[in-house]
């Protein structure tokens, strides 16, 4: 008969295993178990949560939601004020914001990134401790819609950020859905 922490550490691996192959065919598009292989690591670690609720973690794959979303939509309140992202269509918008920038920040010791334009939805995580427990869109900047069950829906938001430096973590984004063609 196992005992509690044998169990604990076999849930563990299972949970590494499948973040791994998470990964893998995720992010990287190149998977090294088929299918069949992951869903039955899934199982495992089902099973054994299902035997063993007290073992179930927040940041636990099994904890990830798949197939229809909630209709009705709460609200979240932004710790702080979301504010929208400034688009420059020339050079000379460019320069402006940055003398902006220099001018409000005193110096001009300042590196910046640019990317292109991409119509998605702004996103703020909000992780304590390392765990991701809310998800918001921008709103009014103050309010926003609670989409933690959306969120949990994309494979690549973490549940769980390792070894956090902060108790209290937010993140901020924007999500994109990419069509094939």
């Amino acid at each position: 008969m196992e005992t509690l922490e044998q169990i604990r550490k076999k849930i563990d691996k299972l949970r590494e295993d499948i973040r791994y192959h998470d990964y893998r065919y995720y992010v990287l598009d190149n998977p090294v178990i088929s299918d069949s292989e992951y869903d039955e690591l899934m199982r495992e670690l089902i099973d054994l949560e299902n035997k063993y609720p007290e073992l179930i973690t927040p940041d636990s794959p099994t904890q990830r939601i798949s197939g229809a979303v909630r209709e009705e939509i709460g609200t979240v309140r932004h710790r702080q004020k979301m504010l929208s992202l400034q688009n420059a269509f020339s050079f000379q918008e460019l320069k402006e914001f940055a003398d902006r920038v220099y001018r409000e920040l005193g110096t001009r010791q300042v590196e910046f990134v640019c990317e292109l334009k991409f119509d998605g939805s702004a996103v703020s995580l909000s992780y304590e401790n390392g765990l991701f427990m809310a998800g918001a869109t921008r709103g009014d900047g103050e309010t926003g819609e609670d989409v933690t069950a959306n969120l949990k829906t994309i494979g690549s938001v973490p549940l769980r950020i390792e070894n956090p430096k902060y108790e209290f973590m937010e993140v901020r984004g924007e999500v994109n859905r990419w069509a094939s063609t």
